[in-house]
């Protein structure tokens, strides 16, 4: 009975994960109001009312979709810095982990820019807590680097970002997919965040 419970709970988390992953591309090329249930459904081979079953409504499935996201970037921002020295090695691991989760998550970046205002109240505030948790993470490895104060190096943090998460609007996804792209990307973002003020 245990082993069927199992073998049923990893299907279910399986499906969840593919829905997620298919509203991601879905909510990616057409906006959240520009993609059904049904849509979403049919991605992963099962009916608009089956995606109930993992999640209470199209909000309900861009809020686990982006604050998933947003505890991501948290959890493995966290991890590098831990496994790093504080100075440069940690910088470099940082935007080498964000490169890496630029490049790989273009989708799911276009709907971050375009589709937040959709979620609820509460889905906005957590992703919008967890953002700034992984802001200050990268402050604080900057703060090593560069004699500014935490509004300072919060802009070029900030600007950082702006670049590498511009990269799923200017380029293709045959051009991000390069691996001399993530090495351009990283330079840049060294280059911006340690620029002479």
């Amino acid at each position: 009975m245990t082993t069927l419970g199992t073998a049923r709970d990893r299907a279910k988390a399986e499906r969840t994960d593919a829905i997620l992953v298919a509203a991601a591309e879905l909510f990616g090329a057409r906006g959240y109001s520009g993609v059904s249930l049904e849509e979403i459904g049919s991605a992963v081979g099962v009916s608009g009312p089956a995606v109930y079953r993992h999640f209470a409504g199209k909000q309900a499935l861009l809020g686990a979709l982006l604050i998933g996201v947003s505890e991501r970037l948290v959890a493995g921002g966290l991890d590098v810095a831990s496994r790093t020295d504080p100075g440069v090695e940690r910088m470099r691991a940082l935007v080498a982990f964000h490169v890496e989760f630029a490049i790989g998550n273009a989708p799911v970046i276009r709907v971050q820019d375009r589709d937040l205002a959709h979620l609820s109240d509460e889905g906005r505030s957590d992703v919008r807590r967890l953002q700034r948790a992984y802001i200050e993470l990268w402050i604080d490895a900057l703060s090593t680097l560069v004699d500014e104060d935490r509004d300072a190096l919060r802009l070029r943090v900030q600007a950082c970002f702006g670049l590498l998460n511009s990269t799923p609007h200017s380029t293709s996804a045959a051009v991000r997919a390069r691996v001399d792209t993530a090495h351009l990307l990283s330079a840049m973002a060294l280059a911006a965040l340690l620029a002479e003020s």
